[in-house]
C-alpha cells in the first residue's frame, strides 16, 4: 500500500480507504490480511487481471480516435478495372502505418457494390462514375482517366476513327459504364465497325491488340505493364474522351478517416491523373 500510495501521490491511509470501497462495493475481500504484508487472494486476482483488461482497453480507445492506431478490418470492394493495379501499392503504406490493420477485398460489378457499400457490408468500394450513386452515399473521383485507340504494333499511325475503320475490331464487352462510355462515342463518331472479337477483360484485349488482331479503344492504365511489343495508340474522341474512377463510401462511418488516406494514396499514385479528395465543409 507504501508503495501504490506513492505511485499515485495519495497517503497509504487514502489508498485503504478506496481499496476498502472497492471490496464494499464488490462484496468479497480482495486481499488476505492473515498475512503480512496482506496479499491478494483468488478474487483480488481476479479483479487485477480485469483491471488491467480495463486499463488496455481504454488506452487503445485514445490510441483509436486520436488516430495513433487502428486495430480492425478495412473491407473494401473494387471493380475489375486497369485501376486496380493502383490499389495493392496504395495499401502498402497504410499496412505500414497500422500494423494491426486487417484488409479484405472483394471483386464484383458496380451496381452490387453500392449496394454492399449502401448495406454496410463493405466500408467504401471503388468503382466509376456512375448515374445510380443513392444519396445516401458519397462518391469522390481519385482518377481521371483518358481513353486511347489502340492498333498493332508497327502499323501506319492516323486519327482514332482512321485506326477503328482500317481494323478489325474488338469489343470491350461487358455491361458496365465503360463499356456504355465507348459505345456511345464510336456511334457519335459514326464509324463503321468490323467486329471480329468481344471481350471482357481489358488485358486481354491489349494482348489480342498486340498481337495484330485487331484495334480497339482502351483506359491509358491498361497499357501500363502489359509487355510484349508496343501498340500503336492515339488519343479516343475529340476532345478525348476520360472516364473517372472513384471511392464510393457512407457519409459517416467508423473507418472514413482511413478511407480518405487511401483515396489520398491512390490520387498520389495515379501521377499527373490523380484527382485529389475534396475536403468536407462544415454544415452551416
Amino acid at each position: 500500500f507504501q508503495r501504490a500510495a506513492e505511485a499515485v501521490s495519495l497517503t497509504p491511509s487514502a489508498v485503504s480507504q478506496q481499496v476498502q470501497a472497492l471490496e464494499s462495493e464488490a462484496g468479497v475481500a480482495l486481499f488476505d490480511r492473515s498475512t503480512r504484508p496482506p496479499t491478494l487472494n483468488t478474487q483480488g486476482l481476479q479483479m487485477l487481471d480485469m483491471a488491467r483488461a480495463v486499463v488496455r482497453t481504454a488506452n487503445e480507445a485514445m490510441d483509436l480516435v486520436s488516430g495513433r492506431r487502428f486495430a480492425g478490418a478495412l473491407t473494401l470492394g473494387a471493380v475489375r478495372s486497369s485501376t486496380f493495379g493502383l490499389l495493392p501499392p496504395a495499401l502498402v503504406p497504410l499496412k505500414a502505418r497500422f500494423p494491426d490493420l486487417r484488409i479484405s477485398i472483394r471483386c464484383a460489378r458496380s451496381d452490387e457494390l453500392l449496394f454492399d457499400v449502401l448495406a454496410g457490408r463493405l466500408d467504401a468500394a471503388i468503382v466509376p462514375e456512375h448515374a445510380q450513386v443513392p444519396k445516401a452515399l458519397r462518391w469522390q473521383p481519385f482518377i481521371r482517366e483518358p481513353l486511347h485507340v489502340i492498333a498493332p504494333p508497327g502499323v501506319p499511325t492516323g486519327r482514332a476513327a482512321e485506326l477503328l475503320a482500317r481494323h478489325p475490331y474488338i469489343r470491350y464487352k461487358r455491361n458496365v459504364p465503360l463499356a456504355h462510355l465507348i459505345d456511345a462515342e464510336i456511334a457519335r463518331m459514326a464509324v463503321r465497325l468490323d467486329v471480329s472479337m468481344e471481350i471482357d477483360s481489358m488485358y486481354s484485349i491489349v494482348s489480342c491488340v498486340a498481337a495484330g488482331l485487331g484495334a480497339s479503344v482502351v483506359p491509358r492504365l491498361s497499357l501500363a505493364g502489359s509487355g510484349g511489343p508496343r501498340v500503336v495508340s492515339v488519343p479516343f474522341g475529340d476532345p478525348q474522351v476520360r472516364r473517372r474512377m472513384g471511392i464510393v463510401e457512407r457519409a459517416q462511418h467508423p473507418h472514413r478517416e482511413l478511407v480518405a488516406l487511401l483515396h489520398e494514396e491512390l490520387a498520389r499514385r495515379a501521377g499527373t491523373l490523380g484527382v485529389p479528395r475534396r475536403r468536407r465543409t462544415a454544415s452551416r
